[in-house]
């Protein structure tokens, strides 16, 4: 039984349904999720939730479609109906691997962290947002508005596909975020601090949630005293950590799998070109200890894997997921990633992060004549088969003369992804992951994500803001 959802031989049960009108391959994805959330408001707890997501989605491969249903209703009637409904897409087709199919659990290995058996009391997360609060406030008196959130959930899954592959894991999620509004008498600023990954609340005993309330108060008075953002074409220093985000949205998408093998992204037929400055190397990881966007194992049960995306400029391969590998005629590298049991898998980013070059801070920074330092970004969007993308800055600088400035507001970055990284002049020693709660969307579903980069000087790039000047450019 697992765990009281259903008997492991209706997994085989299932597949054997699925594929008896042929099809190449047939996969069952059955998820438990166990979800709580709170969240404090004007110093008082505003909202508490919890849930349970308890469902199974049966999936069936015939060439280049996919035949997917799901049911919450866990009667073997109601699966079995849900088999049929996807085996409807390879009616007519080659015969599968119908017949009797033997699954033996296997083993995977561990990349999270913490308990991932115990649940806290509501105390201790009310206690943490409380602390939060108190610690946002005290930091100045211009605070005047703190909103925080704190949400954990432990998702388990198993995976069984007709190759006989069935695998088990169970995957926890902690996160704590805050958002401090600030104001003087003439302007407002906001900033937003959070962090957390696949661990457990014990996390916040070193994390503390007064460490995450103070840097959000300092981001936003920075954002209070910001004068209005140049616009122009000027160099731009991205920031470590958080600046992730540009590699993400601008680069990180276009690698994926289905872009490239329908011809709709500028990195489609690429493999082995250069496509970016020979500074830059992209890697995606599922293995990182703790991360968010981890996987002991994809939403397709195949083991979370590093992948060299670009390396010193040059496309090494794609995101896969099953479907795409095989019509590609290559193998899964663990990026087959779902929403949840009523969705079908896609090729999706885990943590996708730039390593270190051999630059300091220092040095980007003096190089740098005139131009913005973009510390972190509070969102964008990339359309892929162009490339284009507009970020805002959420935390942003002047560079003047080689040194950091007045802060700036309301900057906007627009530009393109693969000719963004032609530009890339210096890479520093300063490369990490931020350690916050990125969601990425795709195709109507969001899954976790971790994104970093070292601090990053991209040579020009057009920046929107209020304020038009003219002046030396690097």
């Amino acid at each position: 039984m697992l765990d009281g959802i259903v008997e492991q031989s209706v997994l085989a049960r299932l597949i054997d349904r699925a594929l008896r009108r042929g099809g190449e391959f047939a996969d069952v994805f059955c998820e438990r999720r166990n979800t709580q959330s709170f969240r404090l408001q004007d110093g008082r707890i505003h909202e508490a939730t919890c849930g349970v997501t308890l469902g199974i989605g049966i999936r069936v491969i015939a060439g280049e479609s996919a035949g997917y249903a799901y049911s919450d209703d866990l009667s073997l009637e109601a699966l079995m109906q849900a088999a049929d409904a996807a085996a409807l897409i390879a009616r007519g087709g080659a015969s599968g691997n119908a017949g009797r199919i033997d699954l033996c659990l296997e083993s995977v290995p561990s990349w999270y962290g913490g308990d991932r058996d115990g649940r806290s009391d509501s105390a201790r997360y009310v206690t943490l947002l409380e602390r939060a609060d108190v610690a946002a406030r005290a930091f100045d008196s211009r605070v005047v508005a703190v909103n925080a959130h704190l949400a954990e959930e432990l998702q388990d899954v198993w995976i069984a596909n007709s190759d006989g592959r069935f695998v088990h894991d169970r995957r926890p999620m902690i996160t704590l975020g805050v958002q401090v509004v600030a104001s003087d008498t003439k302007e407002r600023g906001s900033g937003y601090a959070g962090d957390g990954g696949r661990t457990s609340i014990a996390y916040f005993d070193a994390c503390s949630p007064e460490s995450l309330a103070s840097d959000a108060a300092r981001i936003a008075l920075v954002n209070v005293s910001a004068i209005p953002a140049p616009a122009g074409e000027m160099a731009m220093v991205v920031g470590a950590g958080g600046g992730g985000v540009l590699l993400h949205e601008a680069v990180g998408h276009g690698l994926e799998s289905d872009f490239n093998r329908r011809g709709t992204s500028l990195y489609s037929g690429r493999v082995g070109e250069r496509v970016a400055s020979e500074l830059v190397t992209i890697y995606d990881d599922g293995n990182l200890p703790e991360e968010r966007g981890s996987l002991n194992v994809d939403d397709e049960g195949v083991t979370g894997q590093h992948k060299v995306l670009v390396e010193n400029g040059v496309l090494h391969g794609y995101m896969q997921d099953l479907l795409n590998a095989r019509l590609m005629g290559v193998r899964s590298t663990g990026s087959g990633r779902r929403q949840s049991f009523r969705f079908l898998p896609q090729p999706r980013m885990c943590n996708t992060y730039m390593p270190g070059g051999t630059s300091t801070v220092e040095e980007i920074l003096t190089s740098t004549k005139r131009g913005i330092y973009a510390k972190s970004f509070a969102g964008g969007q990339v359309e892929i088969s162009k490339g284009d993308f507009v970020f805002m800055v959420g935390e942003g600088y002047l560079i003047e003369d080689g040194k950091v400035t007045a802060p700036v507001k309301n900057a906007t970055i627009v530009g393109n992804g693969p000719e963004a990284m032609t530009k890339v002049t210096a890479v520093g020693n300063d490369s990490r992951l931020a350690r916050r709660h990125y969601t990425c969307g795709k195709g109507g579903q969001y899954v976790p994500v971790g994104v970093g980069m070292p601090t990053v000087k991209i040579s020009s790039i057009t920046v929107g803001g209020t304020h038009t000047e003219r002046g030396p450019r690097d």
